[in-house]
């Protein structure tokens, strides 16, 4: 599956990208992906934290609709969800912002949340000469009874999702059906 993931990006994006598991283990794992966006780095900044709910796919939502989705980047700012009146989910809290170069969350995303664990998505953006290079790169501890090693794979799909569906709606103004989904 990380071979076909990384295939697949590299057919979306046209451009250097990488995706991978780092290390899996039964207390954690580490994934790691890196694509080159064709834009300026304020743009994809802003995107990334001003537009999830654009971008993100509303499969891996709580509600099934990903404009609920939210990113207040300053720190103890929240990657939110909401449900209607009073009602949400956090799923990641910001940890640490240098806008327009690193943004880190702490938390468990999706069913991680439910578990013993917990995670820290840092998001990377760096100038290159084609646009801008953006990394996200997910580690996770804790406890599990089937072990987290089990997880490495699906998390690292969506994680990879993510970058690839952020790339597309950068690039062509809308995340649409990637070769991923």
């Amino acid at each position: 599956m990380k071979k076909l993931i990384s295939v697949s990006l590299l057919a979306l994006t046209g451009a250097t990208a990488s995706a991978e598991v780092l290390n899996s283990a039964r207390n954690g794992f580490s994934t790691s992906h890196e694509v080159v966006i064709d834009a300026d780095r304020r743009t994809v900044w802003a995107v990334a934290t001003g537009q999830v709910g654009a971008w993100w796919n509303s499969d891996h939502t709580v509600s099934g609709d990903a404009s609920r989705l939210s990113i207040a980047a300053k720190p103890q700012g929240c990657f939110c969800e909401s449900l209607g009146a009073d009602a949400g989910v956090v799923h990641l809290t910001v940890t640490m912002v240098s806008p327009q170069t690193m943004l880190r969350m702490t938390g468990g995303l999706g069913p991680l949340g439910l578990m013993g664990v917990n995670g820290n998505m840092t998001w990377e953006f760096a100038d290159t000469e084609n646009g801008t290079s953006v990394r996200f790169t997910y580690m996770v501890g804790g406890y599990s009874p089937d072990g987290l090693d089990t997880l490495a794979e699906p998390v690292d799909y969506v994680v990879g999702e993510a970058l690839a569906r952020l790339q597309a709606f950068v690039e062509m103004g809308n995340p649409g059906r990637t070769s991923i989904d």
